[in-house]
């Protein structure tokens, strides 16, 4: 149902494009920031509490399509390896509070690593034909909006911009996971060399691992080559089936004895963006590139923001230009080795837009993205939040120090609790968990629980 908002006392500007990025995202959320003073939050709605397994292929348009308004990942729709920037055309538009379902897709067994071939990739793994995605083929086999480069794009396939009706500069895009389902019953784990927590890049006295100790090893490192194939990365094909209770699990091999170890499946988008950047000039400009998150969200990868959660972020440009891509079928908090476990989804969401001054959004999502779940608001820090910088600077400390200070103006603002008594609260009772260590940008984000209150 579509929500009735005041409008806010001062409409926020663009700025011009080619004053660079963190001065354009900066200026552009600086009056959404002040608005959003006073603020207080709004619960997520409750949905279906577990993935369910849709017992078909989802292939394109099959299968239950829960949103009013559906979206495939036809290679037309999709930038693979970056966000869509504000000045995109949208490929979809959904109003305000309106629902919409993603056919999401994998880079896992599309990548130039695998052969950029998933139907012999996955072949290989014993799957028929008829269970690797019609989109993914099409995706490997005809992208074209750019030249892929493997050692320079992101790996994400991201579906997109979608145009929120009545979204503009100031306000805060509510972002709703209502339903999840896993399109095939497999996914892959992958880890990349000079990737993940022991990346060789950290194989110094310094980094605190040596040349032994990195994943995978360095003697299969063949990035000399130029040829993706030869550089020695392991992806791990996980099945995922029906388990105890008729929720869907994961499972992998433990030892030569057949035993295995297994784990529930909590499907959720990885990758939810708004578009936030207008002076990339090519659409593969690193400006874009969708592997670091930012304040417009991007690869967030936080595991709490499944089916039930809300995500908010502030908008930057009109219509929002909504983006989601990297579906996970589970994800532990780190997401060490690099990826998740990575498998395509059929999202629904529903988008709401909402506006300062009418209570629907933390005042910290005027700013900064802003997580919710049922039992918990979730307040989230990033190392680097314009997403991109020479080096990156991968720094878990300020992750955390970002999550702890939108923690704290969180419980002020919109909770009324006193600064230093917050500031108390936090070390005793809340929880900040690391939410990836692998996107260049790292993260941390903090648990903050609701029945903590209100006693």
């Amino acid at each position: 149902m579509t929500q009735s908002h005041p409008d806010p006392a001062a409409a926020a500007e663009l700025v011009e494009r080619g004053i660079g990025r963190r001065s354009f995202v900066r200026a552009a959320l600086a009056t959404g920031a002040l608005l959003g003073a006073g603020v207080a939050t709004a619960a997520p709605a409750r949905a279906h509490p577990r993935t369910r397994l849709p017992g078909e292929v989802l292939q394109p348009g099959q299968g239950p399509i829960d949103g009013e308004v559906y979206l495939p990942s036809r290679p037309e729709e999709v930038i693979w390896g970056y966000l869509p920037r504000t000045t995109d055309a949208p490929v979809a538009r959904v109003r305000s509070g309106g629902t919409l379902t993603v056919d999401t897709v994998s880079h896992e067994g599309v990548l130039e690593d695998q052969g950029r071939d998933p139907v012999a990739w996955f072949g290989a793994h014993g799957v028929p034909r008829e269970q690797v995605l019609d989109d993914a083929v099409a995706v490997a086999a005809t992208y074209s909006r750019h030249e892929r480069d493997f050692d320079a794009d992101g790996p994400h396939v991201v579906t997109g911009p979608v145009y929120v009706e009545g979204a503009r500069p100031g306000d805060v895009l509510k972002i709703e996971p209502l339903t999840a389902l896993p399109r095939v019953p497999y996914g892959v784990v992958s880890s990349r060399h000079g990737k993940g927590a022991l990346a060789r890049q950290l194989a110094i006295p310094a980094g605190g691992i040596t040349e032994a100790e990195v994943m995978p090893p360095v003697s299969t490192d063949g990035r000399a080559t130029g040829d993706p194939t030869r550089y020695g990365n392991v992806s791990v094909f996980t099945p995922v089936a029906r388990g105890r209770g008729g929720r869907a699990y994961a499972s992998l091999p433990v030892g030569a004895g057949g035993s295995r170890v297994s784990w529930p499946v909590d499907c959720f988008a990885g990758l939810m963006a708004v578009a936030t950047v207008g002076d990339a000039p090519v659409l593969d400009d690193p400006l874009v590139n969708s592997i670091p998150p930012t304040v417009g969200g991007g690869n967030i990868d936080i595991r709490r923001l499944t089916v039930g959660s809300a995500f908010y972020v502030p908008v930057v440009a009109d219509g929002a230009l909504f983006s989601v891509g990297d579906p996970h079928m589970s994800m532990g908090n780190g997401e060490v080795a690099l990826t998740a476990l990575e498998g395509s989804l059929r999202l629904t969401f529903r988008l709401t837009v909402c506006r300062a001054g009418s209570g629907d959004a933390p005042s910290v999502a005027f700013r900064y993205p802003f997580g919710e779940t049922p039992d918990a608001w979730v307040p989230i820090g990033l190392s680097d939040p314009d997403g991109y910088r020479d080096g990156q600077f991968v720094d878990l400390d300020v992750a955390a120090r970002r999550a702890v200070v939108n923690a704290l103006d969180f419980l002020e603002t919109d909770l009324g609790m006193d600064r230093t008594v917050a500031y108390a609260y936090l070390s005793a009772a809340a929880d900040f968990e690391v939410s990836q260590v692998v996107d260049r940008t790292v993260g941390v984000h903090g648990v903050i629980y609701k029945d903590h209150f209100g006693r």
